[in-house]
């Protein structure tokens, strides 16, 4: 290399699932050359159909003469209007959608913008611990410096507001929040959201919510942007990728007061030219959907939360049937940890090298996913089944 990379990718690996693409590829290999296949329980990944409608106006948009020019960067009126009608009739919040709303490529977009926005080099940022690596990286990108907080299985993966207290808070500037969490699946709540909100408040810190996972299997989707004050000190991010089956479309949002978004849209205008227009009239009727769309997608999540439950009794694992998002995430015995690797590591690579299964290891969302394994419910429950079969068959080599 002829120069020096940024200091600021030092702090930065390769994403995981990136580099263990590597691996898996491998695998998959070896399974084919003997007539089986690799069942991947990895990534989050929606395998449903988006809306129909939502392809129907995307066809007809992408048809239309003059609909593929640059965008204005804050997005079409009328996509704007759709996300806070669905935020009102979903959430019971009222957004202004002129200035409350900024859409984005996916949320996972937003948390760099966010943070290219409003954290200086030095500046202290609140990542909870097991999360979303995304939040740690983009952090490192900005030359934060991050303050892990802990979530725990005993205090039902939710913040422990005492020991968040007791931290020294001097220069924080953003908190990171996600719930329904990933990679647990633990439930937010409206009082949930308020002791984040006054916590906020008190120390004068900007807090973000990544809540992609709102609407599966919560029983009531709930919004931080709900609770009284939010709108002085939060942000939210949303997307329709899990929600709608849209993830490989990158439509998602940002959303709060004006005055909080003008920051962000500072920095997004000097990155893109806007979103396809198609893709906005699509988005328009996939957020239009009725309470239906969202019973029967969570139907077939709770038949598929009940197969991945029978894996995990096969391995061992303790989990909570009860969770929300895609995953399912589990507790195995530390037995299986090595020398080089944490006990849900080297279970999930028993898994893959001897049944052809994989299942992600709960450590690369932090030290305390050490003992945990996550599946992914971005699988028909027949694929589920077959895994179960193949590691039932393996069990004396993995067990």
């Amino acid at each position: 290399m002829i120069i020096e990379p940024a200091r600021r990718t030092t702090g930065v690996q390769e994403y995981y699932f990136s580099r263990k693409q590597k691996d898996l590829d491998a695998v998959s290999a070896r399974l084919r050359a003997e007539g089986d296949s690799l069942i991947n329980l990895g990534i989050g990944a929606p395998d449903g159909m988006p809306p129909q409608a939502a392809i129907d106006a995307l066809v007809a948009s992408a048809t239309t003469p003059g609909n593929h020019a640059y965008q204005n960067y804050k997005g079409l009126p009328a996509f704007r209007e759709a996300i806070a009608g669905w935020y009102s009739r979903f959430y019971g919040v009222n957004l202004n959608p002129n200035g409350g709303i900024q859409p984005l490529v996916g949320s996972k977009e937003g948390i760099l913008l966010i943070s290219m926005a409003y954290v200086n080099p030095g500046d202290k940022v609140l990542v909870p611990d097991p999360g979303y690596p995304t939040y740690t990286s983009a952090s490192n990108l900005v030359e934060a410096e991050v303050l892990t907080y802990d979530l725990k299985e005993e205090n039902g993966w939710l913040p422990d507001f005492d020991a968040l207290e007791a931290m020294d808070l001097e220069g924080v500037k953003i908190m990171w929040v996600n719930y329904p969490n990933m990679p647990t699946g633990a439930k937010a709540t409206p009082e949930l959201y308020q002791k984040l909100v006054d916590f906020a408040l008190r120390h004068r810190i900007l807090l973000v919510n990544d809540n992609p996972y709102s609407f599966i299997l919560t029983g009531k989707p709930v919004s931080m942007l709900a609770a009284k004050g939010a709108e002085e000190c939060c942000l939210e991010l949303n997307s329709l990728s899990k929600a709608h089956n849209m993830s490989g479309w990158r439509i998602g949002m940002v959303c709060g007061a004006p005055e909080l978004i003008s920051e962000v849209l500072k920095v997004k205008s000097q990155m893109d030219s806007g979103m396809f227009k198609a893709l906005q009239l699509a988005a328009v009727q996939a957020l239009e959907q009725g309470q239906e769309w969202f019973d029967e997608l969570n139907a077939e999540y709770s038949c598929r939360r009940e197969r991945a439950g029978r894996i995990f009794d096969l391995l061992g694992a303790k989990y909570n049937p009860d969770t929300a998002g895609l995953f399912l995430w589990g507790r195995i015995d530390r037995k299986y940890a090595t020398a080089a690797m944490t006990a849900g590591e080297a279970l999930s690579e028993r898994i893959l090298h001897e049944a052809g299964v994989f299942i992600t290891p709960g450590f690369i969302f932090g030290k305390n996913g050490q003992d945990y394994i996550r599946i992914s419910l971005c699988a028909k429950p027949e694929l589920l089944d077959k895994a179960f079969a193949k590691i039932e068959k393996a069990k004396d080599r993995i067990l």
